[in-house]
């Protein structure tokens, strides 16, 4: 009669004992050390493209730095290889260094934002990019938990968070931001300056004077030789 209920104990205390297999374990700790932007986006594979422009511009270091250095806060928006193959063909290679600087810090805002305080930003938004915020405008919509995002170009989301800590978050982004500022014209140059005579150096005056005085010379020497020769006749018809 005790075998039974003896049994049954034994078997509840040894799953009791034995954890399950489907348990979620718990959270890896973040990783010690100085945040480093390549690294978390080298991490799922998709991002070489962007990792090859945030090197070249030199734009990871200065994300490192004002993260480690400065403690500033920062969130990147890093569009996925898939992306870049979406624009025109050889469109990225015909950027000079200077529009792939700014086409890159377009993708980096100089404050952390959670996706909550996209809820609260004032548009346009202000990103890192040179020319302000009426050649590189970024106006932010929620609908929902939805972060969506268009620039007078393209129109976009966050499609995936990739890394946030307090102080950097990186999203996924399935198209490049493109702005009217990077395909604005350069500037004119100035027209050439035109030779004025007025502007002529004082010493070529001065060389011309000389070359004119030069010429009367030869003419005042003749009427000096003919008043002497006048002034001699006149003494010898005198005497």
């Amino acid at each position: 009669m005790l075998k039974q209920p003896l049994s049954t104990l034994l078997l509840i205390f040894f799953l009791h004992c034995t954890p399950a297999s489907g348990q979620s374990s718990a959270p890896a700790p973040a990783p010690s050390g100085p945040i480093n932007i390549v690294s978390v986006l080298k991490k799922s594979g998709k991002y070489t493209t962007f990792i090859r422009l945030l090197k070249s511009t030199q734009i990871d270091d200065q994300i490192n730095s004002q993260l480690n250095d400065l403690n500033q806060g920062l969130t990147v928006f890093a569009p996925t290889d898939s992306a870049f193959s979406n624009l025109k063909p050889g469109m990225l290679n015909s950027l000079t260094d200077q529009q792939k600087f700014q086409l890159v810090q377009f993708h980096v805002v100089p404050s952390f934002l959670s996706i909550p305080q996209f809820q609260t930003v004032s548009n346009p938004l202000r990103t890192q990019a040179g020319g302000g915020t009426a050649q590189f405008p970024l106006n932010i919509t929620m609908s929902g938990n939805q972060v969506n995002m268009t620039t007078g170009r393209v129109n976009t989301s966050l499609t995936n968070t990739l890394y946030t800590d307090g102080q950097l978050a990186v999203y996924e982004i399935d198209q490049v931001l493109l702005a009217e500022g990077l395909f604005r014209p350069p500037a004119p140059a100035p027209p050439p300056k035109t030779s004025d005579p007025s502007d002529a150096p004082s010493g070529s005056n001065g060389a011309s004077d000389d070359s004119s005085d030069a010429k009367d010379r030869p003419h005042s020497a003749q009427k000096l030789v003919s008043f002497g020769v006048a002034v001699i006749v006149i003494l010898h018809l005198w005497l």
